[in-house]
């Protein structure tokens, strides 16, 4: 047993040691790209708030936003002005959000995309394809969730055409929706896109593209716009979105967002205005300085290395996974894999040995090349 007020260690399952680090246990303060622990240690970092930060920690033109937002009253008894100011400003940088509603997580979000999907078809099936959040309709094998709900819910598999197109026509006249991230530890054929795009159309159901992680880092408009695909019916984005601060959006079609007022979807912090201010700030921020690219071209930099990395330590890693924005090494062995990341973090290196490491902004040439150094140094040492 141990005394900790907090069960499991922290709120965040995965920030809790065991499956990052071993060490640091918690931090104090973050900025940039780097990270200091209860102890006064500093760390290059590419957890980056597991990929809710892509600016780097601490942005001052998101921190000012954020200041006068709480110097405004943070929130109130109307909805601010600047919810919709943000919800204009998004689908001006992505067309397809026709209408958009605003919730604190990623999983309350996509959960409500779901909602929206069955109230627009009158079904209740749901396909899906990545991790969605922790609550019931896509837990199926959590303990807690009760065997109706789960029997709801099915995985469709990632890139694999013909199971997923005889998936979704053996559910077709129940199946709501499917929910699918577009990418999962490696890129998305177009064949396997558009087969989603087809069947659901032929379905009647409702094609859901989970971009928490991708939106605001393979482009604003996440792999939407990086793979120039044909939009789905509805979108969810979040993590990078406000620059750590808490907030999700679901949005997409106009006719199926219309729906949100035929059901329950609300949350009393959902227009806190802190978080909308940073997003607004975020938002323009990646549009002047042409985030996305910065983060393709660093983390091809770090990329490169990784392979490299894996060919001087062969029989330690076994692979790379992952694209350039969000990678990791693949080790030999799970003991060799805690090892790795427990030996960088003692040398000042807070780097996942499962996805994802996230570049951001604050991340340069100079960091990505001496994280390199540190990883073979690391690996050198077992």
């Amino acid at each position: 047993m141990n005394d900790w007020r907090v069960p499991g260690f922290t709120s965040t399952g995965s920030k809790r040691p065991d499956a990052l680090f071993g060490t640091p246990a918690r931090m104090t303060r973050a900025s940039g790209a780097r990270v200091w622990d209860e102890d006064g240690r500093e760390y290059v970092d590419y957890v980056m708030a597991l990929g809710a930060v892509g600016l780097g920690y601490g942005h001052p033109e998101v921190n000012r936003a954020a200041e006068a937002a709480i110097a405004a009253g943070v929130v109130g008894p109307l909805p601010p002005v600047v919810e919709e100011e943000l919800a204009e400003a998004l689908s001006a940088q992505i067309p397809w959000l026709e209408q958009v509603r605003f919730l604190k997580t990623g999983a309350e979000a996509v959960a409500a995309a779901v909602r929206l999907a069955r109230v627009a078809t009158a079904r209740d099936e749901v396909l899906g394809c990545g991790y969605h959040g922790w609550l019931d309709w896509c837990q199926g094998a959590t303990e807690g969730v009760p065997a109706a709900v789960r029997g709801l819910f099915a995985e469709l598999p990632f890139n694999d055409v013909a199971a997923g197109r005889e998936m979704i026509r053996a559910r077709a006249p129940r199946l709501a929706a499917v929910v699918v991230e577009p990418v999962i530890v490696s890129e998305p054929t177009r064949e396997w896109l558009q087969m989603l795009r087809a069947e659901t159309q032929r379905a009647g159901a409702v094609l859901i593209l989970d971009e928490i992680k991708t939106a605001f880092r393979l482009a604003i408009g996440g792999a939407v716009a990086r793979y120039d695909l044909d939009p789905p019916d509805l979108v969810v984005i979040g993590k990078a979105m406000a620059n750590g601060f808490p907030l999700a959006a679901v949005g997409g079609r106009r006719d199926i967002m219309a729906d949100a007022n035929r059901t329950w979807i609300s949350s009393t912090l959902a227009t806190e205005g802190v978080s909308l201010a940073a997003a607004r700030a975020t938002l323009a921020v990646y549009t002047r300085d042409n985030v996305c690219d910065h983060l393709h071209r660093i983390g091809t930099r770090l990329l490169h290395g990784l392979h490299e990395v894996q060919r001087a330590h062969s029989g330690l890693v076994s692979g790379v996974a992952g694209i350039a924005e969000m990678c990791f090494l693949h080790y030999a062995t799970e003991a060799l894999s805690r090892a790795a990341a427990q030996r960088a973090a003692q040398r000042g290196l807070l780097f996942k040995r499962t996805a994802y490491n996230f570049v951001s902004l604050a991340h340069d040439e100079g960091t990505v090349d001496r994280t390199l150094e540190m990883l073979h140094e690391s690996l050198r040492g077992i």
